[in-house]
């Protein structure tokens, strides 16, 4: 457990708990991966909370599951998308239970890196249909997202889709992203914060992870545990490699 603590009214998730009682078995996927085997209750920033981790660790699937409980599509997008293009998520939201502010989100929206391809699909499948409304599309800056890069696409979500008094769950946002972009990222992320925003991220990016204030949470072998940002791998790797890089490949390399 966190020895974090904000009050309810002050953010829209408080806490995720994993009902343990109702586990049939800890060793079978998703209750076998490190980061689920041995979760109890775990408190979340009012602004920002971080998952960090080796692949596999688990953060991903924690994140999905979150999401999922949330009411939020597997896939991802906004809680009012519910298309499906592989049923390949776990059932561990079933097993979750939230506990939520009392403040509602007056947005949200579930990222993942690695589908978003099919959001952007969904989306201009949505606008090729009669509506009385306006396109979806305008609500991610004008034109298909089809048309953009993958990184200006990401872009084009956060700047022009995400808004205030939102709860938003992003998984690897900074994988379409240069270095400069993860910098513009985190000022829009700071601008959504402001607003009353909520974020709960899994990531490897040390630029994102430099949040001031935030929660981290590490995904290991030993389970879940707060660490500081210097405790990161993200920040320790790389602070090691930039420091001496010629050192650091002449030992993996040599």
């Amino acid at each position: 457990r966190a020895c974090y603590t904000a009050p309810m009214e002050s953010q829209f998730l408080v806490s995720v708990r994993l009902c343990r009682e109702d586990v049939t078995s800890f060793g079978e996927y998703p209750f076998n991966l490190p980061a689920i085997q041995t979760l109890d209750a775990l408190e979340l920033h009012k602004s920002v909370t971080f998952l960090v981790g080796e692949n596999g660790s688990g953060k991903s699937t924690l994140l999905e599951g979150i999401a999922v409980a949330a009411g939020f599509n597997a896939e991802g997008g906004s809680s009012n998308f519910r298309f499906s293009t592989s049923q390949t998520h776990s059932g561990l939201h079933e097993y979750l239970r939230l506990s939520r502010g009392i403040l509602k989100p007056r947005d949200g929206y579930f990222l993942r890196a690695e589908s978003f391809y099919n959001v952007a699909t969904e989306i201009d499948l949505r606008d090729s249909e009669p509506s009385f409304g306006p396109p979806i599309s305008r609500s991610y800056g004008g034109v298909s997202l089809h048309t953009r890069s993958h990184g200006e696409a990401f872009m084009a979500l956060f700047l022009h889709r995400f808004g205030g008094h939102g709860l938003y769950l992003l998984d690897e946002p900074e994988a379409a992203l240069s270095a400069q972009r993860q910098l513009a990222l985190l000022v829009r992320l700071h601008q959504l914060v402001s607003s009353g925003s909520q974020f709960v991220i899994a990531t490897h990016s040390p630029i994102l992870l430099s949040y001031p204030d935030a929660l981290i949470y590490q995904c290991s072998e030993r389970g879940i545990e707060a660490i500081s940002y210097e405790e990161t791998d993200a920040f320790t790797l790389t602070k090691r490699f930039l420091n001496n890089p010629a050192a650091m490949l002449r030992d993996l390399l040599e």
